[in-house]
């Protein structure tokens, strides 16, 4: 994927209550550790991120893209969020920035995520099914202000539900208080209709601490026997641990 492939674009931010399950996406939560206000959610400026490889690439991303998404730094309520491409040592990256030189979030696309890797040994967490309407179907991003209707108009689930579907294992099954999400592959092998039923298998594959308690999870999300979307997910759980 090449840079001149996609055109900027803006958005104002818009921090959802949906999130609000974790404390950070609110203002007393995020103060509490440490923010000015409240943080909008990681999957949020995901979603913004997408808006470029949807409208360049539309359904081909979906089927079997992806890419690695790295949460650098805050994205606040009501902030401008500007969205470009550029390349860096030979690689595409789509950035997020607030009106300064340091990116909020960066996403390295690929249109070929290749076939779902295994997953790595470690400790296996409960399996979750859940089905794909809203909020997480294909009018995903719309409550945050994107009414791109690439997904819409197959009535294809949104790619950011993946990391948001792997963001609610962690809330659920491993994080204590406010947590943040800092880090994501994700690949798409299929692919799904809205109103389809997936099944979640997490593993935790590793722990760690780096500015709090660190877990990285690998998921397998299956609709039936076949895995249609694999992801290596990385959150700080527990922003008060040390070692």
């Amino acid at each position: 994927m090449d840079a001149s492939e996609f055109s900027p674009w803006s958005i104002t931010a818009t921090n959802l209550p949906i999130h609000a399950r974790n404390p950070i996406h609110t203002d007393d939560g995020g103060r509490a550790a440490g923010f000015p206000g409240a943080l909008v959610a990681g999957v949020t400026v995901y979603a913004y991120l997408c808006h470029l490889p949807l409208a360049s690439h539309g359904m081909s991303w979906v089927h079997h893209g992806g890419g690695e998404v790295r949460f650098k730094q805050p994205v606040f309520d009501h902030d401008l969020v500007e969205v470009s491409a550029r390349i860096s040592d030979g690689t595409t990256l789509i950035e997020a920035h607030t009106g300064s030189p340091q990116p909020r979030a960066v996403l390295q696309p690929t249109l070929d995520a290749g076939g779902a890797p295994s997953l790595r040994d470690g400790e296996d967490l409960s399996p979750v099914t859940i089905t794909l309407d809203t909020p997480y179907g294909a009018d995903y991003a719309l409550p945050a202000g994107d009414d791109l209707d690439v997904c819409l108009s197959a009535g294809i689930v949104h790619p950011a539900v993946w990391p948001d579907l792997a963001n609610h294992i962690m809330h659920e099954q491993l994080a204590r208080g406010s947590w943040v999400h800092t880090r994501s592959i994700i690949r798409h092998h299929r692919a799904v209709a809205v109103g389809s039923a997936v099944t979640i298998v997490p593993r935790v594959i590793d722990r760690f601490f780096a500015h709090g308690e660190r877990a990285v999870v690998d998921m397998h999300f299956m609709h039936g026997d076949e895995i249609v979307t694999s992801i290596e997910h990385e959150a700080i759980i527990d922003l008060s641990a040390t070692p």
